[in-house]
């Protein structure tokens, strides 16, 4: 079985540890947990871990220490370092333009103004070739008003905290379903359901 490189997206430090910019981080260190794993050899300006899912796919979990808009830094080395092709690669970032708990797959495309996956993809070489990596995309809203800088480097809302673990199994639960499945037939299964978020009035994580 061919190796796959996960990625969570992120910033080092206990400032940013549970800002809306770190779901990448977060969901990684679940999956991390599930899997029996933990994130502590350092190599490759990150944190890494060797591992395997349930299935026997091995697999590598990569933290990046470098600040969001350095991840390829990290990214790049660790990739050609552990011969993983492009395709096998999957970066789990926060997205802007899903709402909260909502979790998409993509393959490919460009940055779409996010600084961890443009870096990624300007250590990778650049330009389309540069492009072909799995994207598992974690809704985090949009602000209504204000920076949107301010926004991803605040903490999640009051309304949104108690179901942030829930988002990061689902999260991990799709990774291992687009390693299983491949990314395109996963999409089936997951595009197809809605948000985590909100539930419906009377429901709360202790009740799932």
């Amino acid at each position: 079985m061919e190796r796959t490189l996960i990625v969570g997206l992120g910033n080092p430090g206990p400032k940013y540890a549970q800002t809306r910019h770190n779901v990448g981080f977060l969901a990684l260190e679940r999956l991390a947990a599930d899997i029996g794993v933990s994130l502590t050899q350092e190599k490759f300006s990150g944190h890494f871990a060797q591992g395997a899912l349930p299935s026997g796919h091995p697999v590598t979990l990569l933290k990046p220490q470098t600040f969001m808009n350095l991840s390829g830094k990290s990214v790049a080395p660790c990739a050609h370092f552990f011969q993983v092709p492009l395709e096998r690669v999957i970066v789990l970032h926060d997205e802007l333009e899903f709402p909260y708990g909502l979790v998409r797959v993509k393959v490919g495309g460009g940055h779409a103004g996010h600084n961890g996956l443009r870096s990624i993809i300007e250590q990778l070489g650049g330009g389309p070739a540069a492009q072909g990596f799995v994207r598992l995309r974690v809704g985090v809203g949009r602000p209504a008003r204000g920076s949107v800088s301010d926004y991803v480097l605040s903490p999640f809302s009051a309304e949104e905290a108690p179901w942030l673990d829930d988002v990061c199994r689902q999260v991990a639960r799709d990774v291992t379903q687009v390693i299983m499945e491949g990314p395109r037939a996963a999409m089936n299964t997951i595009h197809a359901r809605p948000s985590l978020f909100p539930r419906p009035e009377g429901a709360s994580p202790a009740a799932l």
